[in-house]
């Protein structure tokens, strides 16, 4: 009956920890879903302005998709989408 009670006591110890670090893990995952939110949006409204920074804009956009994808935060063909419409956004501007 010890081992049973002590086995229990185990997995409750374990699933405390699962969700502390869920928590941890869900909000480290948004921040860096906010960063590449924020990272599109100024690579678009750069080239609508036609700004002579788009190229640049486009390269760490394209960099922080890449990033995301590989981290998991977003599927890699999504991250492939995001990258070929902002590639052809930015061919279209120039």
């Amino acid at each position: 009956m010890a081992e049973a009670a002590k086995k229990k006591k185990n997995i409750l110890r374990r699933g405390i920890k699962n969700v502390r670090k869920a928590k941890i893990r869900t909000e480290r995952n948004l921040i860096e879903k906010k960063k590449l939110k924020l990272a599109i949006k100024t690579a678009r409204a750069a080239i609508l302005k036609k700004t002579a920074e788009m190229g640049n804009l486009v390269q760490t956009a394209v960099s922080v998709i890449d990033k995301a994808a590989e981290r998991k935060l977003i599927y890699r063909t999504k991250a492939a989408r995001m990258k070929s419409r902002l590639m052809l956004a930015l061919n279209k501007a120039k």
